[in-house]
């Protein structure tokens, strides 16, 4: 039995931009392992953001002129934003990477990246689960596993800003690398915000 209005447009959509937002977690991870060619990756995640601020556009065009939706406005609005906001801090992370030309990096930079991956993934699991609902478990599932790894990130996040204030020979390279923290660390929690989405609009349409 299917739990929706059958509106495959819209997840087509959240589909793609789950997808787009995961594209460019990778690609801030894949240069957090080859860290070279900074502006070059750092002009890719942009083009990715822009990406998804097209597909984030599009979404909430059709929700203003579609009557049926497949679920609540307000939960489709939230989705997109959230999902859109979670790219946006991504992007501002690898820009002040090449803005403040970091020769390399921190492995508390390392370690959030690989958290917000992770989270990324799962996010895009959860968001394929929506079309039909026949799998809430899964969903679930990835959304206390978001859960778990963002508290992951604020504790990595927390030991990176305590080793910054030890820098006193470098307080202007500790300035660069807290503000990079905190956008990876946002981004991490805008995919908490996702998780809470979901499993709001998988309750009620349960």
């Amino acid at each position: 039995m299917r739990l929706l209005p059958k509106q495959d447009t819209f997840f087509d959509m959240f589909e793609k931009q789950a997808r787009t937002v995961d594209q460019g977690a990778q690609a801030l991870s894949a240069l957090m392992t080859d860290y070279r060619d900074v502006e070059e990756a750092a002009y890719k995640i942009k083009t990715m953001e822009h990406d998804a601020d097209e597909i984030a556009h599009t979404i909430i065009k059709k929700l203003n002129t579609t009557f049926v939706t497949p679920f609540d406005r307000e939960d489709i609005h939230a989705l997109t934003s959230a999902m859109d906001d979670v790219l946006d801090y991504i992007e501002n992370a690898s820009d002040r990477l090449a803005l403040y030309e970091i020769t390399e990096p921190t492995e508390e930079a390392v370690k959030l990246v690989s958290i917000l991956v992770e989270a990324t993934t799962l996010m895009v699991s959860a968001v394929c689960q929506l079309r039909d609902m026949k799998h809430p478990k899964v969903i679930r599932e990835a959304c206390v596993e978001i859960n778990r790894l963002e508290n992951q990130g604020d504790q990595v996040n927390r030991m990176a800003i305590a080793k910054l204030f030890k820098m006193h020979d470098s307080p202007i390279e500790a300035l660069k690398w807290r503000e990079i923290y905190d956008h990876i660390e946002t981004a991490i929690d805008k995919c908490e915000d996702v998780a809470d989405i979901l499993e709001s609009t998988m309750l009620k349409s349960g």
